[in-house]
């Protein structure tokens, strides 16, 4: 009792009130420097750069970071009266942050065969992970059953019957820790299949707690559309919510997950205003359909990536309980229904295929972010989920990763370690009342469903991720081993393919055994009463499970629920969908194009680098030069300098180079330019010349009368140029 009384933040501040002496601490060793002083320090340092561009960040939510704050700027919006756990949740879901109930650790498994993931599942939680989190394949995401899939295992588990998830919960201590599975438009069909294998097995679903949650709006938005309209997936998913409820209440049965806003290259304002305005809409669904507000928003999961940009990550999760708070509010819940529930992860679109160990940093970073800006639990990605399905290796570091966060780093001791950062405060401010302002917009069009069919959501994160790739084209943005920096070394990783014929036989052995002592008249009777259910009204979860304790697999319970009158609507509500992308991508396609051009013909770009002078002249943009080339995996031939122009181009027409880089200093390059350029033309013809560097105004002309064909400087488009280059060689068309 007394170490909860300790816990206990409302005892806290009491005895805080109570004490009235406090020790005199002098301040005043060191006068505070004044904002310009501090200043012109800085510009000292910058060595004539411009203060305001060197120093002002300007981001993709329209939010410029400060090189400095000061709390004459932010006294009024500290949260001096605000605690943790109390009014509007800005400070945290919880009174006493981590120290009591650590973040869940929720380490995805996925591996395609149910025995396996079981296995995995299990070792999982041996090794530190709290929580049962299951990634499903497409295929049952999709609810088709494994042996009429194409590509079974495909991105997770294949779950196709009762047997299936009777195999992948076996032995699982679901009464003491939770279960995530995300069940894709509907999760009647999964949600039916667990709680059948639950009771089979011996469990109680009134200790079942965590998630088995769908997302139709989410699935809409990135497919483009659903197989049933979304009034028939809300109708399953108040069915679902309603037996939830009743028969296991700690079980929600909705994510309102950004994933697709994510992947899609959102900013952070829009992922979470849209994510909330998804939530909004089944909060309007649900409550036209019977629950409370308190019921429905009891169901509810949010799902958060965490991007690059790790102060912003703190103040979206900060920003984003106070908004849902007022949401909620609106629509009726009582505070305690106004908590959100943050589940986080790494955003997968800011992972690369090339140099992936450098995910493990930006994992790590993304994770400390989440866990600072308060999630309650935490998947945690591989260093090579853009490549691949993870191993012992990777998981093992993903998984600790969490586990030194908690248990070596104290991470658990702080509540709202960002409270009072002048810095994170502000930001908080700012992109609360952006989100707030991108989903009332939302909201004007009439919802989250209404502003897809218009596009809206999909050209305004179009529009981010244009934005993103133009930054990246001229390296504004760097990704380091990528579009900077690369291993010119490396071997990419190997994809380990998944035999999916292999897949769909081992699986369709197991289904057909399975199958193949039930009694084929009664399972057709459940499906048929199923189907009844499904079209009349009634509890639709139960009479899945029944239909799946009859033998019924996924595909089949699907089919039974279904409506044609619904799929005809469905068809209607067709929007243009957020396809996936990863920031890496286009660079990552032109250096594979390179490698596998090099591979196919034993032959590359090959690019001679004119170096004019001694090393200390040319060194700097020879060196320059040679980073930016190699981005696309060219061959860049260096050398130590010449002093005169014949040399260097009689070395250049030896090279056979593909194009030829003249690097030296703009001191130089008036009486150098004009002499080597056009012999560097007579010595490779069909090869392109460049000038390492920018060219003065006044001699623009010049240049490009002697035969500099493009530049190569801070300024210049680094895909675009490298592009050119394959594009001379045959590599594209």
């Amino acid at each position: 009792m007394s170490e909860e009384k300790d816990l206990d933040l409302q005892a806290i501040l009491k005895r805080a009130e109570q004490e009235s002496v406090f020790p005199d601490v002098p301040l005043d060793e060191f006068a505070p420097p004044g904002y310009d002083e501090w200043k012109e320090a800085c510009i000292a340092l910058l060595k004539g750069a411009p203060f305001e561009k060197k120093m002002y960040t300007d981001t993709y939510e329209g939010i410029t970071f400060s090189p400095m704050y000061f709390r004459r700027d932010t006294e009024e919006i500290l949260p001096k009266n605000s605690f943790p756990g109390m009014d509007d949740f800005l400070r945290g879901a919880t009174p006493n942050g981590y120290i009591k109930a650590p973040w869940g650790i929720a380490q995805a498994c996925d591996l395609t065969m149910p025995q396996e993931n079981n296995q995995l599942l299990r070792h999982e939680q041996d090794k530190g992970s709290t929580i049962y989190n299951v990634r499903l394949d497409a295929a049952t995401l999709d609810c088709r059953s494994s042996d009429k899939a194409e590509r079974p295992g495909d991105g997770g588990c294949s779950i196709s019957t009762l047997d299936d998830m009777s195999t992948l919960l076996s032995d699982l201590k679901l009464d003491k820790y939770p279960l995530y599975i995300y069940a894709g438009a509907s999760s009647v069909p999964v949600l039916a299949l667990t709680a059948a294998a639950v009771r089979s097995g011996g469990g109680s679903l009134g200790n079942l707690k965590g998630i088995v949650g769908a997302n139709p709006v989410g699935e809409l938005a990135a497919r483009g559309r659903n197989s049933q309209s979304l009034a028939k997936l809300y109708d399953e998913a108040y069915l679902a919510a309603k037996w939830a409820i009743k028969n296991a209440p700690g079980l929600k049965t909705f994510m309102a997950g950004s994933d697709v806003f994510s992947r899609g290259g959102a900013n952070d304002v829009q992922e979470i205003a849209y994510t909330l305005s998804i939530a909004a809409d089944y909060m309007r669904a649900m409550l036209e359909r019977g629950l409370t507000a308190d019921e429905a928003a009891g169901q509810i999961m949010f799902g958060f990536s965490m991007g690059a940009n790790f102060f912003m990550q703190i103040a979206k999760l900060r920003a984003v309980r106070p908004v849902w708070a007022q949401i909620a509010e609106a629509f009726g819940c009582s505070s305690e229904a106004q908590r959100i529930h943050i589940h986080g992860k790494p955003a997968l679109f800011f992972k690369t295929k090339y140099d992936p160990y450098v995910n493990m940093l930006r994992n790590t970073s993304e994770m400390f972010s989440g866990v600072v800006g308060g999630i309650e639990s935490f998947e945690n990605g591989t260093f090579d989920e853009a490549v691949r399905k993870g191993d012992e290796f990777s998981r093992r570091i993903a998984r600790n990763v969490q586990v030194m966060l908690q248990e070596e780093f104290g991470l658990l001791q702080p509540i709202d370690p960002a409270g009072g950062s002048w810095a994170v405060e502000s930001l908080t401010k700012e992109i609360k009342e952006k989100i707030w302002a991108e989903f009332q917009t939302v909201e004007g069009m009439g919802g989250i469903a209404a502003a897809l069919r218009e596009g809206y959501p999909q050209a305004q994160v179009g529009a981010v991720l244009a934005s993103r790739f133009k930054k990246l084209e001229f390296r504004r943005d760097r990704i380091v081993g990528s579009n900077m920096y690369p291993n010119m070394t490396e071997k990419l990783l190997d994809e380990r393919p998944e035999d999916f014929e292999a897949n769909r036989r081992a699986r369709s052995e197991v289904i057909a055994a399975y199958q193949s002592d039930m009694d084929e008249v009664f399972k057709a009777e459940k499906l048929a009463e199923l189907g009844k259910i499904s079209q009349e009204g009634g509890d639709i979860v139960q009479a899945a499970i029944e239909a799946a304790r009859a033998g019924a697999d996924i595909g089949e319970l699907r089919a039974a629920i279904d409506c044609s009158r619904s799929a005809e609507a469905a068809a209607k509500e067709a929007v243009q969908a957020i396809l996936p992308h990863r920031w890496s991508e286009r660079y990552e396609e032109l250096r594979m194009t390179t490698e596998k051009y090099q591979a196919e013909h034993d032959d590359n770009v090959k690019i001679f680098l004119a170096n004019m002078g001694p090393i200390p002249q040319h060194k700097a943009r020879a060196d320059f030069t040679t980073g930016f080339l190699q981005v696309g995996a060219f061959q860049v031939l260096g050398n130590n300098g010449f002093q005169i122009v014949e040399e260097a181009a009689e070395a250049a027409g030896r090279s056979g180079a593909d194009a030829v880089v003249i690097c030296s200093t703009d001191a130089t390059y008036p009486e150098i330019v004009p002499a080597l350029a056009p012999k560097l033309h007579e010595a490779l013809p069909e090869a392109m010349v460049f000038l390492a560097g920018a060219a003065p105004k006044e001699l623009a002309d010049t240049y490009r009368e002697a035969g500099i064909d493009e530049y190569i400087n801070v300024r210049a488009n680094c895909y675009a140029i490298l592009q050119l280059l394959q594009k001379r060689k045959g590599m594209i068309e």
